[in-house]
Formats: C-alpha cells, structure tokens, sequence
C-alpha cells in the first residue's frame, strides 16, 4: 500500500532522475500521512509506440495512465475530491507541465487480503506497526495471527 503503476510511451520517464524525482513525490505524500516509505511501489511500465489508443486513435500527445491501488488504509467519500486534487498537484511537475495527458483511478482493496513477505502488516497506532515504520521494512512481531 500503495502500489502506483504509472504506464507512459518509450519517450517519457526515459532516465532514472525523472523516475526518482516523481517516485520521491509520490512516497513523501504518503509518508506525510503516516505511511512507512517501504509500503510506497511505483512501478514505470514504458508502453511501445503505437500500443497506446485513446478513443480509438493514437494519441497525438504522449498519454500516462496510471492505475493506483490503496491497501492499508481506505479514504471516505467525503475525502475523495482533496485527496484527488493534492494528486494532481503532485503529478503537475512530472506529468501535466511537460505536456503530457494523464488519467488515473484510484482502487481500495480489502486490508484482510494484504500481506508483505507473508506477514500481516500491524493494526495502525500498534507498536509493531511503530517498529516497522522506525525500521523501514516489515519484520515479524509479537501478536500476529499466524504467529501466534
């Protein structure tokens, strides 16, 4: 949580510098929030010329399409519309003022049916949760169900 997938042509995101800049953008806003940096996956998947279609055509500027799944936490209506904007304003710098077109969605799946290296990440405010976020990586802790 969360994992980005962010599909562009072969021509966009061509060096690791912009994937880096983009992906530390992505991993500050969630760790603002109180997500540990290692729960942040963005993956780039570079799209052959003419393998992307928009309304039935090729499009005549570079397109990004991303998809976005959230894991650990899910956001209440009330706070899609902030949360969507504060990503449009993350993605500008790197999507929207370089000229390209872009389209995301955003998924919420079931926390129960997560695992990171087969562990069950810890309840929000736990101290394990507190250890993995101090550590930076998840590791087994006392209390998890298939440990117990």
């Amino acid at each position: 949580m969360p994992l980005w997938i962010v599909y562009h042509p072969e021509d966009t995101f061509v060096d690791t510098a912009s994937k880096e800049a983009f992906s530390k953008d992505i991993t500050s806003y969630y760790t603002k929030n109180d997500i540990p940096a290692f729960y942040v996956v963005v993956n780039f998947i570079a799209i052959p010329t003419g393998s992307t279609w928009v309304g039935g055509k090729i499009p005549e500027k570079p397109f990004i399409r991303l998809t976005i799944d959230h894991l650990a936490r899910t956001v209440p209506p009330e706070r899609f519309q902030p949360m969507t904007a504060h990503l449009n304003a993350l993605m500008k710098p790197h999507i929207t003022d370089k000229g390209y077109d872009h389209e995301f969605h955003i998924t919420q799946s079931e926390k129960d049916l997560w695992r990171i290296n087969g562990l069950i990440p810890p309840p929000f405010e736990s101290e394990a949760r507190e250890t993995w976020f101090r550590l930076d990586k998840p590791v087994p802790y006392e209390g998890h169900p298939e440990f117990a």
